[in-house]
């Protein structure tokens, strides 16, 4: 890493290698709290006894979609947490605490 820099709560890391600059942003997928939603948005489904296949027919969306989430490699907004927390059959407030 050559640089690390914060810009709009953001934290961008640029990379310099053999003349190819790479500029990351890492924000909110990789901070602890959101780490902690990913973890019990899994165990809301597993309790749910769900697969990730059938959770993600009942809320419309492919099996990638639930496995991106669960991986950290897609965000969640919170419309979608609320969605989340119907199909799964919690309160939302489980996945807020």
């Amino acid at each position: 890493m050559d640089k690390c820099a914060t810009y709009l709560g953001y934290t961008k890391l640029v990379y310099t290698a053999t003349g190819y600059t790479v500029e990351m942003y890492m924000g909110d997928l990789y901070h602890p709290k959101y780490q902690t939603l990913i973890a019990k948005l899994r165990k809301a489904r597993l309790d749910a006894g769900l697969t990730q296949v059938t959770a993600g027919k009942q809320l419309g969306k492919p099996q990638s979609y639930i496995s991106k989430i669960e991986r950290g490699e897609r965000y969640i907004g919170a419309l979608e947490v609320a969605d989340f927390a119907k199909t799964y059959k919690k309160p939302i407030n489980f996945f807020l605490k």
